[in-house]
C-alpha cells in the first residue's frame, strides 16, 4: 500500500507539470558528483572504462570514511533545495532517484554511528562472498592493457594494494571492538581464499595474469622492465600483505566471531536488516511481509514443478526427480567446448526472438566466454560494457567442472545473464546520452536483479523451454529465489538454523546438496542482497498486469518494455509512478 500511495504521489506530481527545461545547476551537480564519486572510488572507473583511475584503489581510512559521509549530508540539502515542481520530470526523476540513494547510505552511517566505539565498518568486509580475494582480480580482469602507460598503472595499483588490505584489516577490527563481526559458521573457508594469493609463486594467481601475455604494442625492452618490477613487488608486498591478512583472520577474528548467525542479533542489528530489506528492495516491505511473499511463491512454483514432472512420466518421488536431473549423462557435456557452443547456440536463438519484444535494442554488443580456471565453481556471469561502449558485455560461462553444470539450466540461466536480462538493460542505460551518468550506469538490485528474473519469464513467449526438463530448469531457477526470500529472512529476523535452511532449499528443489549449502552461507553473510531479485520480478509483472488491464488492445509489450528500460535502473517506487505516467500518455495519444 505504501509503495502504491508513494508512486501515486510521485506520478501525480510528473503528470500535473509542464516540462522546463532541463535544469543546468542540477545537471551540474550530478556531473560533479559523478566525477567525485570516480575519485573516491577508483574501481567503479575502471569498471566503467574510463581511463585516469587505474593506478588507485579506494581509501578506506578513517578520514576518507568520514570525508564520504559528510559529502552526503551536504549533498542531500544541496539537492533538496531544487524545488521538484519546477524541475522537468527527466530531472524529477534525476532528483528522486539520487536522494533515494543518498537516504539510504545516510541510515546506514546512522546505524554505524549508533554502535560502540562508532564504528565505520561494514558488517562482515571480507567473507566467503566478498573481499579482497574477489575484488581485486575482478578489477584486474576489467582493466585495460593497451600499452606500457596501462602497465605503469598497474604496477603502482600492485603498490597500493598492501594499504588497501591493511585498512581492510583496520576496518574488521573495529567490528571487533563494537561486536560488528560475521557468524563463524560461515567463515572457515576464507583464510584458505586469502592464502591462495600468499604463495611464494607469484606467477600462481589472477594478479599475473596480465604479465603473461603482452600486446605488440608493448615494445621488448619495457616488457622486461614492466614483468622485473611485477615479480618485485608482487612477492615483497603484496603476497606478504595478503598472508598477514589471512593470518589476522584465521587466528584473531573468526575466533571473534558471533555464535548466531542473524544480523539481526548484533548491536543495532534489527534496525539494520529492516534497512538492508528496504535498500534491496526499494519498498516499504518488512522482513515479515517478504516471509510472507516468498511461501506463497515458494508453493504456486511446487506446484508447477509437480506438474512437469507428471508430464514426463517420471514415477519417483520429487527428491528423486531432482536427482535424476543432476546425474543422469544426457543432461551433461563432456567438453567445455560442447557447453559453451550450447550457450552460444542459445544466444543466437535468443537474439533472434528480441524484436517482437522491444521497440529498440541496444547497439553494444555482447560475447560469450569460458570463465578463467581461477574461478572454480562460481556461477555463470556477466561482465557489462564499457560506459564509452569500447568494451562489450560479456556472458562468462562456467566451464570448469562440468559434472557440477547440467544443461536444463543453461536456457533460463543466459536470458537472465545475457538477453533478454543484464546485458540488454544494462547496455541500453549506458546508451542513453540524455541521462546524467548516475543513471546510466548505476543500479538497484530490485530493479536490475528484478529485470534478468523477469527476462527468464520472457523465455516462455520468446519459444524456449518447450522440453519439459529446460522448463523444470526455468522453474529450479524461479524457485531459487522464491527460496531466497524464505530463507534470508528466516535466518536474519526468524531465527533459523543454518541446517534448517539447507533442508528447505533441498526439499523444495532449488538445487543440489553442495549448492543448498553454498547458497545459504550466501545470505548467512550477505544478509538482505537476495531479497531485491524476486521482488523485482513480482513489481515488473504487477506493472506489466496493470497496463494491459488499463490499455487494452492499445497495450503494446514492446513500447511497454522500452518504458521500463529507458530511464535506466530506477527504485521501484519510482518505477512505479514512471509506468503509471505512461500508461496516461498512452491512453491519450493512441486513441
Amino acid at each position: 500500500m505504501r509503495l502504491a500511495l508513494a508512486a501515486l504521489a510521485l506520478s501525480s506530481s510528473i503528470a500535473a507539470a509542464a516540462a522546463p527545461a532541463p535544469d543546468k545547476a542540477l545537471h551540474a551537480l550530478f556531473e560533479r558528483e559523478f566525477a567525485n564519486g570516480l575519485e573516491e572510488s577508483p574501481e567503479r572507473a575502471t569498471l566503467l572504462g574510463i581511463d585516469g583511475y587505474d593506478h588507485r584503489w579506494t581509501d578506506l581510512s578513517p578520514a576518507a570514511v568520514a570525508r564520504r559521509k559528510a559529502r552526503i549530508t551536504r549533498v542531500t540539502a544541496e539537492l533538496k533545495r531544487f524545488d521538484p515542481a519546477k524541475l522537468s520530470p527527466q530531472d524529477r526523476i534525476s532528483r528522486e532517484v539520487y536522494l533515494t540513494g543518498l537516504g539510504l547510505a545516510a541510515e546506514e552511517n546512522a546505524i554505524y554511528g549508533a554502535l560502540p566505539f562508532g564504528s565505520d565498518d561494514s558488517w562482515l568486509p571480507v567473507s566467503t562472498m566478498d573481499g579482497p580475494q574477489f575484488t581485486v582480480p575482478y578489477i584486474v580482469k576489467s582493466m585495460r592493457f593497451r600499452n606500457a602507460r596501462d602497465y605503469d598503472n598497474y604496477l603502482k595499483r600492485l603498490e597500493a594494494l598492501p594499504t588497501l588490505l591493511s585498512q581492510t584489516e583496520a576496518r574488521m577490527r573495529s567490528g571487533m571492538k563494537s561486536g560488528w563481526v560475521g557468524p563463524r559458521a560461515a567463515l572457515p573457508r576464507v583464510p584458505a581464499m586469502l592464502g591462495a594469493f600468499a604463495g611464494a609463486d607469484v606467477t600462481s594467481t589472477p594478479l599475473w595474469q596480465p604479465l603473461a601475455a603482452f600486446p605488440a604494442e608493448v615494445a621488448e625492452a619495457d616488457r622486461r622492465r614492466i614483468t622485473e618490477a611485477a615479480r618485485r613487488v608482487l612477492a615483497e608486498k603484496v603476497h606478504p600483505a595478503f598472508a598477514a591478512l589471512q593470518k589476522f583472520y584465521e587466528q584473531e577474528y573468526i575466533p571473534a566471531a558471533t555464535e548466531t548467525l542473524a544480523v539481526s542479533k548484533l548491536p543495532g542489528g534489527e534496525r539494520y536488516y529492516a534497512l538492508l530489506a528496504r535498500a534491496s528492495t526499494t519498498t516499504e516491505l518488512t522482513p515479515a511481509q517478504i516471509h510472507e511473499v516468498g511461501l506463497s511463491e515458494v508453493a504456486r512454483i511446487r506446484g508447477e514443478m509437480d506438474r512437469i514432472i507428471a508430464s514426463t512420466g517420471f514415477k519417483g518421488s520429487f527428491a528423486e526427480f531432482i536427482k535424476f536431473l543432476n546425474s543422469d549423462a544426457r543432461f551433461f557435456f563432456k567438453t567445455p567446448e560442447e557447453r559453451l557452443r550450447a550457450y552460444r547456440d542459445i544466444a543466437k536463438r535468443a537474439d533472434a526472438a528480441l524484436p517482437p519484444l522491444f521497440a529498440e535494442l541496444p547497439r553494444t554488443p555482447y560475447g560469450i566466454r569460458p570463465m578463467e580456471a581461477y574461478e572454480g565453481d562460481n556461477a555463470d556471469h556477466y561482465s557489462q560494457p564499457a560506459l564509452d561502449g569500447s568494451r562489450a558485455g560479456y556472458f562468462e560461462a562456467n566451464t570448469n567442472n562440468l559434472d557440477n553444470r547440467p544443461s536444463h539450466e543453461m536456457e533460463a540461466t543466459l536470458l537472465h545473464e545475457a538477453v533478454p536480462g543484464h546485458h540488454l538493460q544494462i547496455a541500453r542505460a549506458l546508451e542513453l546520452k540524455d541521462l546524467p551518468k548516475f543513471r546510466r550506469s548505476g543500479g538497484y538490485t530490485a530493479y536490475v536483479e528484478g529485470w534478468a528474473l523477469y527476462a527468464e519469464s520472457l523465455g516462455y513467449e520468446m519459444g524456449f523451454y518447450t522440453d519439459p526438463y529446460n522448463h523444470f530448469g526455468a522453474l529450479m531457477a524461479e524457485m531459487l529465489r522464491a527460496c531466497r526470500l524464505v530463507l534470508d529472512t528466516g535466518l536474519h529476523s526468524k531465527g533459523w538454523t543454518r541446517e534448517q535452511a539447507i533442508r528447505y532449499f533441498i526439499d523444495n528443489g532449488a538445487g543440489n546438496d553442495a549448492f543448498a549449502v553454498a547458497e545459504v552461507d550466501r545470505y548467512i553473510v550477505v544478509p538482505g542482497q537476495a531479497l531485491g531479485y524476486k521482488i523485482g520480478e513480482l513489481q515488473i509483472k504487477a506493472l506489466r498486469a496493470r497496463a494491459r488491464a488499463a490499455l487494452g488492445e492499445r497495450f503494446d509489450v514492446r513500447r511497454f518494455h522500452n518504458a521500463l528500460l529507458d530511464d535506466g535502473a530506477l527504485p521501484l517506487t519510482v518505477l512505479d509512478a514512471r509506468i503509471a505516467q505512461w500508461i496516461a500518455t498512452e491512453r491519450a495519444t493512441r486513441k
